[in-house]
């Protein structure tokens, strides 16, 4: 994925204090951000200009401080090379950094955002779009709030999955091909394709407009991936787990979260048997286990039955 100046401009909500139409279209190349301070006391040993340069109070104090000569110098001296300014608070942009930009083609930017907000917002924004992508084969629904990644073999029916969930009132996220990412150590994130968005291709019906067909709210751009379900043809020789305790994983860059595996026959209603997936997956997360209630249930028979006995 690339980022250009543009781009972070509309999300993050930063007007333009010096940069024409071709400036912003220039790509950022790194989610961090610098906080420029020992620049301004002139050390540019570790300088990193490929960093987005972000100005806060303390810096701008400092600096402003300065005579004007000086200033200059050290603003002229960080935009030797390319990189990008923003100043936030609102803070007012010294005429020497205007014309240390005008002089070097360096985009500055402000924003009313406090600093330390601004910061992350920014940092949260560019490491989601410059994550390394993973493109998987499946269907990625948002059921009750929730990432269900659905895979399994071609032609065994994820995109009808897919449509039947959407017509309980569920929401595609993507089809046939999911692009997932680590949002962070703990968190995985999809989405589709940009050629594929809210479409489903169904056998014999061809591609469909899931949004044009059932409305903006049978779509979502973008879910957290929470839990894969894998769907393979039914086989009367294989053992399939029943208690819900196989302890399958599906990882992506990193990151692992539970897989479980369904099979598949006529007469099963797999949408319905992906929903009861995601409703218990979610008990699990808050503490009401049924497996383990179960197994205590099981546990306290057992011990009455010794006791009889005895």
């Amino acid at each position: 994925m690339t980022v250009r100046i543009k781009d972070l401009l509309n999300k993050v909500r930063l007007n333009v204090v010096y940069g024409d139409e071709k400036m912003l279209e220039k790509e950022i190349t790194t989610s961090d951000i610098s906080r420029p301070g020992l620049e301004m006391t002139g050390y540019f040993d570790y300088y990193t200009p490929e960093r987005i340069q972000l100005m806060g109070m303390k810096e701008w104090s400092y600096l402003m401080k300065m005579t004007s000569h000086n200033r200059y110098q050290v603003l002229r001296k960080m935009f030797e090379r390319d990189t990008v300014m923003i100043v936030a608070r609102d803070l007012k942009v010294p005429d020497e950094m205007l014309k240390a930009a005008k002089e070097n083609k360096i985009v500055v930017l402000s924003s009313h955002t406090p600093t330390s907000r601004l910061s992350g917002e920014i940092s949260s924004y560019l490491d989601s779009r410059l994550a390394e992508r993973t493109s998987i084969h499946g269907v990625l629904m948002d059921i009750y709030g929730m990432g269900v990644l659905i895979q399994g073999d071609s032609g065994i029916g994820k995109s009808e999955t897919g449509l039947e969930l959407v017509k309980r009132g569920h929401r595609l996220v993507a089809d046939d091909r999911v692009d997932i990412y680590a949002k962070d150590e703990m968190t995985l994130w999809g989405e589709p394709a940009e050629i594929l968005r809210h479409l489903l291709e169904i056998r014999g019906v061809g591609i469909i407009d899931v949004m044009s067909l059932y409305g903006a709210s049978a779509v979502k751009d973008s879910s957290q991936v929470q839990l894969a379900v894998y769907l393979e043809n039914y086989d009367v020789n294989k053992t399939f787990d029943r208690l819900g305790n196989n302890g399958e994983e599906f990882e992506v860059s990193g990151v692992a979260i539970p897989r479980i595996r369904i099979p598949v026959k006529t007469g099963r209603n797999i949408s319905v048997v992906i929903e009861a997936a995601a409703m218990n997956y979610r008990a699990k997360e808050m503490g009401f286990d049924a497996t383990k209630t179960f197994e205590d249930r099981l546990t306290n028979l057992i011990s009455k039955n010794e006791v009889a006995h005895d």
